[in-house]
């Protein structure tokens, strides 16, 4: 395709995308008119992908950062002939494939942007899965905005980018000047784009934007630049093309007035300008081994071990068994003991130094590349990764997470290391998958059986070692639970808990037993989904149930309890223990004391249940 065919395209671009936001009433074209020459460019010459097999190993990637310009990429969907008019002007409307801001409900897009910041993290993980795991030839496009280079995730990428020599990533930059509520920090001003990204150790090229073969020529240079990412910075006008909104504030996030006016000024609805995109190379992914089922660890009854431990273990282990299944920590792989999968798969193990943010996001990224992500952290960091997290579901991506050191139990370290919010974090997460285990043997099966579920997956690990009271070949059913204290009728309560809780619990049993109170004890480990069924039997059973929990009253285990019966079951008498107090530092055992949630607590707790029970 000529330039001159490439600017009509950019045209049609244009007008398709406004075309869509009139008929949906709402929608951002102005955003999309502004990237329309970069994105004419670069579907004409310069994207190799299959539109008819989007699985196609080879396919290059592209990832639209700027969301919110949906109508640009449905347009460029229906100039690929990838959708057809009627279902381009659906956008935005119940039921459409074309939302408002692009999920996988497509099936050309790998995640879902509009959270601005991104799409340069997660195209970060897909550049990684190409250069060392793939290692086939693709090429990863980020588009992203210019308001969003003020966001801190996008300086993450940058820098992981360059530090390991991205050079199949290219990022393209639509300076347009205009963000939401007026100008952009930087403006037209290009170079301050590229000294920062040049400090990082980018390859910087400089472009008008509307210039289509300036355009052309920059994607090539980037192309055969090595060693280096490469960021387009593009100077643009956002409402390119329409006098009446060109450059100008106060038409973000609004379909144009006059739409029909504005469609005449870029030339009207051209007889469509049908694009041959260029088919990737062939090629075969090589990650697709699984030797079988993973011979997983082995510990025995009345050992200590830390769950954490227990973790690292099984995740090197599930390694050797599952040549799709990759490890990335954020600098603590010798706390969280992911340690030991890096040391015997180096090749599937992802440093992301202390950015979590990257972390989750280049999760991501290998996932959309069909690889099976454990990343790891310490649970309470992983708060500042979040809306990477919430993203991820709304991009039905398939990630496991995993928190260690949870909990006042961490001990001396004091509140700043406590992960004390994770699991109200994660259950609150879409069709998410959160699990506790206590033991070492229980967390092993469960880090195994993580590996096929879908959505996001939450495992809790603790850091002091803990008993083992499981054998090693006890199963654990995602959903399930296991009682490990019961008397028939005889039980006055049930002690519902999990991880290091559930110690505490037993122990409480115990203590209990000398007062002539007997009770049940039930170890939660899946805390979502949740065994409804066993509360249920044991409400019945005992007529209330305590539970306690290493983490703040909201959103953890006593939540999820109390969820159980929200459903219009018969609910028993309720108390929570949990962690309501502001921890210092102290010992472990000390912390659980002071947070009102050790052996002794728990059993002063059931002791005052029953005994309000029994005053009639």
């Amino acid at each position: 395709m000529q330039y001159e065919e490439m600017a009509s395209l950019a045209q049609q671009l244009r007008v398709d995308a406004i075309r869509a936001a009139d008929a949906a009433g709402s929608g951002h074209p102005t955003s999309s008119m502004s990237a329309a020459d970069l994105a004419a460019v670069l579907l004409t010459h310069h994207l190799r992908f299959d539109f008819a097999h989007p699985e196609h190993p080879g396919n290059d990637r592209f990832v639209l950062s700027k969301g919110h310009a949906s109508p640009l990429l449905y347009a460029m969907y229906h100039a690929a002939g990838a959708i057809d008019d009627e279902e381009l002007l659906t956008f935005r409307t119940l039921g459409s494939r074309l939302e408002g801001h692009p999920t996988p409900r497509l099936p050309w897009v790998d995640v879902a942007t509009g959270s601005l910041g991104q799409g340069l993290p997660v195209g970060v993980g897909m550049a990684l899965a190409g250069k060392r795991l793939d290692q086939l030839p693709y090429r990863v496009y980020v588009l992203s905005g210019d308001s969003e280079m003020a966001e801190g995730s996008v300086w993450e990428a940058a820098e992981h980018a360059a530090y390991n020599h991205l050079d199949n990533l290219t990022l393209i930059v639509d300076v347009n000047r205009l963000g939401q509520r007026g100008p952009t920090r930087h403006e037209h001003d290009l170079n301050a784009y590229a000294r920062r990204l040049g400090a990082f150790g980018w390859h910087t090229i400089e472009v008008d934007g509307h210039d289509v073969e300036a355009v052309d020529r920059a994607f090539a240079e980037a192309r055969s630049t090595l060693r280096q990412p490469t960021a387009i910075l593009a100077a643009t006008r956002k409402g390119r093309g329409v006098a009446a909104v060109e450059d100008r504030e106060g038409f973000h996030g609004k379909p144009l007035k006059d739409a029909e006016a504005a469609i005449a000024e870029l030339g009207g609805v051209r007889s469509r300008v049908h694009v041959d995109v260029q088919r990737p190379p062939e090629g075969k992914v090589l990650h697709a081994v699984r030797n079988g089922e993973p011979e997983l660890p082995r510990f025995e009854i009345g050992d200590a071990v830390a769950t954490r431990t227990a973790y690292g273990h099984a995740l090197e282990a599930l390694g050797s068994a599952r040549g799709d299944v990759v490890a990335l920590d954020a600098e603590v792989s010798d706390s969280t003991r992911t340690e030991f999968f890096a040391k015997a798969h180096p090749d599937r193990y992802f440093e992301c130094y202390i950015a979590e943010q990257q972390l989750v996001a280049a999760a991501v990224g290998l996932n959309t590349r069909g690889y099976v992500p454990y990343a790891s952290s310490f649970a309470a960091f992983l708060t500042r990764a979040y809306d990477f997290v919430r993203m991820a579901a709304a991009g039905r991506a398939g990630i496991n997470v995993v928190g260690s050191h949870a909990g006042v139990s961490i001990g001396q370290d004091g509140p700043s290391q406590m992960g004390l919010e994770d699991l109200a974090m994660f259950r609150s997460v879409h069709d998410s998958t959160v699990l506790y285990p206590c033991d070492a043997n229980q967390t092993a099966r469960l880090v195994a059986s993580m590996a096929d579920l879908d959505g996001v997956r939450y495992l809790r690990t603790t850091r002091g070692d803990t008993p083992v009271i499981y054998g090693p070949d006890e199963a654990f059913p995602i959903g399930g639970s296991k009682v490990l204290r019961e008397h028939g009728d005889e039980d006055r309560a049930t002690v519902v808990a999990a991880g290091i809780t559930v110690h505490e619990a037993l122990k409480a049993a115990d203590l209990l037993g000398e007062y002539g109170i007997p009770v049940r004890v039930i170890d939660l480990y899946s805390i979502k989904p949740v065994d409804t069924e066993t509360l249920d039997e044991a409400a019945g059973a005992t007529g209330c149930l305590l539970t306690v929990e290493d983490h703040h009253p909201e959103g953890g285990l006593g939540d999820a309890v109390a969820d159980a019966f929200a459903d219009g079951r018969p609910a028993p008498r309720m108390a929570r223990l949990a962690v309501r107090n502001m921890p210092a530092s102290a010992t472990p055992e000390e912390q659980l004391r002071a947070s009102g949630i050790d052996a002794e607590s728990i059993a002063a707790a059931v002791k005052l249940l029953v005994e309000r029970i029994a005053v009639p």
